[in-house]
């Protein structure tokens, strides 16, 4: 199973007016800088978490149905199901009915079910199975504040050690801890 973000978040967890404030940065020479930062924080929270925080959709692969009648989303929480198609020997993908599909929401990581007497199988052998999601907390207000609050540390620190690189790529102890109950692990 593969995942790829088709539809990426629309504003970032942090404003920059809000990271400037946190950085006590009062001039506009580094707002470029500091945006590509804040984004930077959020995707290091994502993958050590493997959540989305903002609303965003992925596109899920797979070659073929898991006799289970669920799959497990890669990305966390989910929210819904946005679409699901099967390409046939052609290449073409073919829509599925929406009504087939039921996203479990209330664990985390979320579970993509499917009646599995209703789905067909593609005739494409490998990624013949596109199930479209769309995952993340919402909106800015939405994500728990220890994970903000992570993107606020991992910031001050980008920021403050820019143009110098770092001995190792361990996560600082305090920010491990911040997203250590986050974590979304897979078994």
């Amino acid at each position: 199973m593969a995942a790829v973000l088709i539809e990426p978040p629309a504003s970032e967890p942090l404003a920059l007016n809000e990271a400037k404030n946190y950085l006590r940065v009062a001039h506009d020479a580094d707002d470029a800088l500091i945006t590509s930062m804040i984004a930077a924080a959020r995707i290091q929270v994502e993958t050590r978490t493997r959540r989305a925080l903002i609303t965003q959709t992925w596109r899920v692969m797979l070659d073929r149905w898991p006799a289970s009648g669920a799959v497990v989303s890669p990305v966390s929480p989910l929210r819904e199901i946005v679409a699901a198609r099967v390409r046939n020997g052609a290449g073409e993908a073919e829509e599925l009915d929406a009504d087939i599909f039921i996203a479990g929401t209330a664990s985390s990581p979320g579970l993509i079910a499917f009646d599995a007497g209703r789905v067909t199988q593609p005739s494409q052998e490998i990624a013949g199975i596109e199930i479209d999601i769309e995952a993340g907390y919402g909106a800015a207000a939405d994500i728990p504040a220890p994970l903000v609050q992570a993107i606020r540390l991992l910031l001050a620190r980008a920021y403050e050690f820019r143009g110098q690189g770092t001995r190792d790529d361990a996560m600082p102890e305090g920010i491990a801890e911040l997203l250590a109950q986050y974590r979304v692990v897979s078994l």
